[in-house]
């Protein structure tokens, strides 16, 4: 799934979720209903957060430079865990918001409530439905669709709140509906923020381990010893390794460097290492052929 794709999967997205927005505010603010309210305010900032993993995949296809020798590829893992944050944030002000309906509970209008829900409803599950499509692996992409996810939700609360409100006139159905949409969206905060922080601290890549890849490589022909073994990645589909690897007497360095590349890259697919070789033993020297000698 190309970059291309996703950035133009999250523009669609993002440009339903922003005309919808306003008929959410206006259907709330008449309503009176917090449940409409907590989903315009999430499909507020939801279109910010698209229109912000929008820019990191754009940023993510520039060119490296002088002064970004990897260029700006990790800006999508950026635009990740800011939108995780944000959901975070967006999820704690929707239950303080909730608490103070339930001290203070306010009139909500079930009939106009419902009209604006349904249409969300319909909104969000286009834009959910062109999100999900998209890569599974991509955190960015995946950060867009759960907030949209976390819209559809909203709008479902909504629905059921209405619903409830217009057979029964419990007016506290719309803030507790509302909690539970906020928890929904808190987990998924917490774990693209997680992940992609994971990331920015350079922590190893899933399904990679050092020592394995470690025992592994000390298995090759001509391979005394493998140590200063680092893996990180650069994005989430980009893992990185740097190696030192101790080559036995009579072992050509430049061959073996060929070789313990093809194997991360076969076994682990890990395509970008950068592979040191040293000759064992402090007076080591390397022959007239190339190849490690006492």
């Amino acid at each position: 799934m190309s970059s291309a794709d996703s950035r133009r999967r999250v523009a669609i997205a993002g440009l339903l979720t922003a005309a919808f927005m306003i008929a959410e505010i206006v259907g709330g603010v008449i309503s009176g209903s917090l449940a409409l309210l907590a989903d315009a305010a999430h499909m507020l900032t939801d279109a910010g957060s698209l229109a912000l993993a929008w820019v990191g995949y754009k940023l993510a296809d520039r060119p490296a430079d002088p002064q970004r020798s990897y260029g700006f590829a990790r800006m999508k893992i950026l635009a990740a865990f800011t939108n995780g944050i944000l959901l975070v944030l967006l999820s704690l002000w929707i239950v303080w918001e909730a608490i103070h309906r339930l001290l203070e509970p306010v009139e909500v209008m079930g009939n106009v409530l419902m009209a604006v829900a349904v249409g969300g409803l319909i909104v969000n599950i286009i834009a959910f439905a062109i999100l999900h499509g998209g890569s599974k692996e991509d955190l960015n992409l995946q950060g867009a669709l759960w907030h949209v996810a976390g819209d559809l939700l909203g709008s479902v609360a909504a629905i059921g709140a209405a619903v409830i409100i217009m057979t029964t006139g419990w007016m506290a159905a719309d803030p507790i509906l509302s909690v539970l949409v906020a928890l929904l969206v808190l987990f998924a905060g917490v774990r693209i923020a997680r992940k992609s922080g994971h990331i920015l601290l350079e922590g190893t890549p899933a399904g990679l381990d050092p020592a394995e890849i470690s025992a592994d490589l000390a298995s090759l022909e001509g391979v005394v010893s493998v140590d200063h073994l680092h893996a990180w990645a650069l994005t989430e589909q980009k893992p990185l390794i740097t190696l030192e690897v101790t080559a036995a007497d009579g072992a050509d360095p430049d061959l073996l460097r060929r070789a313990v590349k093809d194997r991360l890259a076969d076994r682990f697919q890990v395509s970008h290492a950068t592979v040191e070789v040293v000759c064992a033993g402090n007076d080591t020297a390397l022959t007239a052929a190339g190849q490690c000698s006492h």
